[in-house]
């Protein structure tokens, strides 16, 4: 029997209290009543074990990447890595995601259909190196990659640009080897200001022009696209020693952000002079 996403048994239920049914009807939960529930089913253990899984895992990829920096800095006399960060998602962002697919709050559906409850993000200098550390990562021979999405090559909709890999990881413990899932975001430091920013912005409630809003948002990561392109060509220049004058031919790509760009200032001026007509007539 499920109750809300929580996929409770009749003996779960029989167990409830009436407040703790009246909760777990409602879409939100809190960390406390998930903790309830693990304690009503006798899973606490079973479920911080799982977890420490999950961080032991990404201690192991953040050590891989971190490995990766130093050999790197030391050869080519730079840091491919701006930082390096991690997470593991929290009870409730669990249950969020599971609920957003429609599944039931369970050890079995968290290990089977959710691959991010371990986190990595590696911010990096240039896209040139995104591409060179996640096949450095992939080639090693206890790395195995389930999944891989290019956002960089093919971004979304939103413009939102990445490279992410699902990674399979071995953990040793006191007597077996298991396997755990991570999920490695690879992104320019552009890409994560564009992205932390677009992140926080998408929750804000009843945002009017919300269309027009969204616009703005692709168009400005098509610019950080650009930008990214402009400092890794610079860059070259710097590594090949040529200091010479020399002009860029624009792609496709930068002639049309130049013709969005002109197109989103001629509507902000006609935005503004429509303003000005209404301030004109209330006077």
């Amino acid at each position: 029997m499920a109750i809300g996403n929580l996929d409770l048994t009749q003996l779960d239920r029989a167990l409830m209290t009436d407040e703790q049914k009246s909760l777990l009807n409602t879409s939100n939960i809190s960390q406390r009543e998930i903790e309830q529930l693990l304690v009503m089913r006798g899973q606490v253990q079973e479920f911080q074990m799982m977890m420490m899984k999950y961080d032991c895992a990404l201690s192991e990829v953040r050590t891989k990447l971190e490995v990766l920096n130093k050999e790197l800095s030391l050869r080519y006399n730079r840091n491919p890595f701006e930082s390096i960060k991690s997470r593991i998602k929290t009870p409730v962002s669990i249950y969020e995601k599971l609920r957003r697919k429609g599944l039931p709050f369970s050890l079995e559906n968290i290990q089977n259909n959710l691959s991010d409850i371990a986190g990595c993000r590696a911010i990096c200098s240039f896209v040139d190196d995104i591409y060179m550390l996640a096949e450095c990562l992939k080639k090693q021979d206890d790395v195995t990659v389930l999944v891989e999405k290019d956002y960089i090559a093919e971004p979304k909709d939103s413009g939102y640009r990445s490279l992410h890999l699902i990674v399979d990881i071995p953990i040793f413990l006191t007597d077996t080897k298991e396997y755990m899932k991570v999920e490695v975001q690879f992104r320019t430091i552009a890409m994560d200001f564009w992205a932390s920013l677009e992140h926080k912005m998408k929750y804000k409630k009843d945002i009017e022009n919300a269309e027009l809003i969204s616009e703005d948002l692709k168009f400005s990561a098509d610019l950080i696209n650009q930008l990214d392109r402009r400092m890794q060509q610079i860059r070259e220049r710097i590594d090949a020693g040529d200091g010479k004058p020399y002009a860029m031919t624009p792609t496709s790509e930068e002639r049309k952000a130049s013709d969005e760009t002109l197109r989103i200032i001629k509507r902000e001026i006609l935005a503004e002079q429509r303003a000005m007509l209404i301030d004109d007539e209330d006077d």
